[in-house]
């Protein structure tokens, strides 16, 4: 079941909503609003993985960017108990030559900037990025 919502604004803002919502991909204005309320929420109520809370427990994925000759770290990574890995990937892109290592993992956040700071400083990692899972009381799984 959906609802209409509505609300006021300036009118510059709505002058350009439109042009915000073709430049961010969307073709449905609802769905723009949707996902932009509720990414805005999550970023005010959590912030930035460097600023949460040492104890803020987290899913998400690390996305690792690097050259060959760092398996080793990554496998102690992997069997470590900073972080509690659910699922490893790894592929080569072949256009940049680079490696992408992807993990699916839960741990604190304080452990994940742990081992962030351990990656960046690893010779021949080139990029180590975090994407948090949305936050949810409830769902499928």
């Amino acid at each position: 079941m959906s609802a209409i919502i509505s609300f006021s604004s300036d009118s510059d803002f709505s002058n350009s909503l439109e042009d915000l919502i073709e430049k961010s991909g969307y073709k449905n204005r609802s769905r723009f609003m949707r996902d932009a309320a509720l990414y805005f929420s999550e970023y005010k109520q959590r912030g930035d993985i460097s600023q949460m809370a040492d104890d803020e427990i987290l899913e998400g994925h690390l996305v690792i960017y690097y050259q060959h000759g760092i398996e080793k770290k990554l496998l102690d990574i992997r069997h470590s108990n900073e972080l509690d890995i659910a699922t490893y990937n790894h592929s080569c892109l072949k256009h940049s030559h680079s490696c992408v290592d992807f993990m699916q993992a839960i741990g604190s956040a304080a452990n994940f900037r742990k081992v962030m700071a351990q990656l960046n400083d690893t010779a021949s990692v080139d990029k180590v990025t975090f994407i948090s899972a949305p936050m949810r009381e409830e769902g499928c799984c």
